[in-house]
């Protein structure tokens, strides 16, 4: 299962494991299921350079056409589509790449190479292929338009690696690591972007590696997993403290996650456990116990290299990527430059149907990489009953200072489609 972790303050977004735990936390509540031809989650244009308009994809020749559509079942912006097929995990001088390798090198030596690795398969999948085959409920929050892209009502960008995970099992493939880049709708801060990198792996037990062990195949696959991952754990960190704690998923039982004492706090690493019985048999392994675990190569890499900021993965400035080499783990980064950051706020009375994932896109499709942070500093309801927010919108690059006339244009093109896009009354 790709991996299932809180919104760290570490992580650029949790792969599924905890992605399912922590929706069910938020405060969307019902107004997250929003109407697929609500025009909150139309496409609105960008302000940034749109990509080459065809793509190879896991093999896959993909235009721009396939996965921006002006159509109510798709809500998938110009941004995102220029973000397809850039695979920062497979740059091996870039820090996601770095960190992809070690894993795999971790597991090469220590499983004698029996881990198949997967790092291009292609990021359009179908809703049972993201949703369905992983378990997840017919009427859990992450199926919504406000948290997953829809290309349309049966096509997403996949929301985690395990969307591949039923298809491999049926392949006849055992010991696999998988790697790829994901897409969630998502809040703008410095550990948080709409898209990001995950690796899972699963490893599948056949009656013939536990029956000699006196102990039955689920407890035989949960001891092996813990003892692979605190390798792993090791592997990364060094001679940390860890601990497991015991948690929920809905694909995996037992399911636990792995915490290490790292830099003098606890850091939650990866999500895991034992595959759930139903989803091996989907996969037509009907003897079989198989755990599986996942992790976030962002909030990790963020961690061991000292990368402040999540935008900074996308940068091209050679003061950022000149600082790392391939096969050195843990180079840490040393920040070129501090720009000054600006603070524009906005206010309006919002609707049944607003949420901060939708405001999030509209500023992002405006702003860009730009877009530092969005926060609610303030909100309060009226004696009509009518409800107000005020958000404040940073603006900031990695690379230069910005002009007075840059973020005045770009905050009232911000309210502009905020106004239009939302219907809500700008304050």
């Amino acid at each position: 299962m790709a991996a299932a972790f809180a919104h760290h303050i570490l992580l650029s977004k949790p792969s599924f494991f905890f992605f399912t735990k922590t929706l069910n936390k938020t405060n969307h509540g019902i107004t997250a299921f929003v109407s697929i031809s609500s025009p909150f989650i139309r496409r609105h244009k960008s302000t940034q350079p749109i990509a080459a308009s065809l793509l190879e994809l896991g093999g896959v020749q993909i235009s721009k056409q396939d996965v921006v559509k002006d159509e109510p079942t798709n809500n998938v912006p110009d941004l995102i589509f220029t973000k397809l097929g850039l695979q920062l995990h497979r740059r091996d001088n870039h820090p996601l790449g770095i960190l992809k390798n070690a894993i795999h090198e971790y597991f090469d030596s220590n499983y004698n190479s029996q881990f198949l690795k997967f790092d291009d398969l292609c990021p359009i999948v179908t809703t049972k292929q993201n949703f369905d085959d992983v378990l997840v409920p017919a009427d859990h929050v992450s199926r919504s338009y406000n948290d997953t892209y829809y290309i349309d009502a049966d096509t997403v960008l996949r929301c985690h690696t395990s969307a591949h995970q039923a298809e491999l099992l049926r392949k006849g493939y055992t010991n696999f690591l998988v790697t790829g880049d994901v897409y969630r709708r998502d809040s703008i801060d410095s550990t948080h972007y709409p898209v990001f990198h995950q690796m899972e792996g699963v490893r599948v037990f056949s009656p013939n590696d536990w029956n000699d062990s006196g102990k039955d195949g689920t407890s035989y696959a949960a001891d092996d997993l813990k003892a692979c991952l605190e390798g792993l754990a090791r592997h990364l960190f060094g001679a940390v403290e860890m601990r497991w704690v015991d948690t929920y998923f809905p694909f995996t039982n037992p399911s636990f996650e792995l915490e290490i004492y790292f830099q003098e706090k606890w850091l939650e690493v990866l999500g895991c456990g034992v595959m759930e019985q139903e989803i091996l048999k989907r996969g037509g392994k009907t003897d079989n116990v198989a755990w599986a675990f996942g992790l976030g190569l962002e909030r990790l890499a963020m961690v061991l290299f000292d990368i402040p900021d999540i935008r900074l993965f996308w940068s091209t400035d050679k003061r950022f990527t000149s600082q790392f080499t391939k096969g050195q783990l843990g180079i840490k980064f040393k920040p070129f430059s501090k720009y000054p950051p600006c603070y524009k706020d906005m206010s309006f009375w919002i609707n049944d149907s607003f949420t901060e994932n939708n405001l999030c896109e509209i500023v992002r499709g405006v702003a860009g990489d730009l877009a530092e942070e969005v926060v609610l500093i303030d909100n309060f309801t009226n004696k009509k009953g009518m409800t107000s927010h005020c958000y404040r919108i940073t603006y900031r690059s990695m690379e230069r200072s910005l002009t007075d006339e840059e973020i005045n244009e770009l905050q009232w093109n911000v309210r502009d489609q905020v106004q239009r896009q939302m219907n809500v009354e700008l304050r």
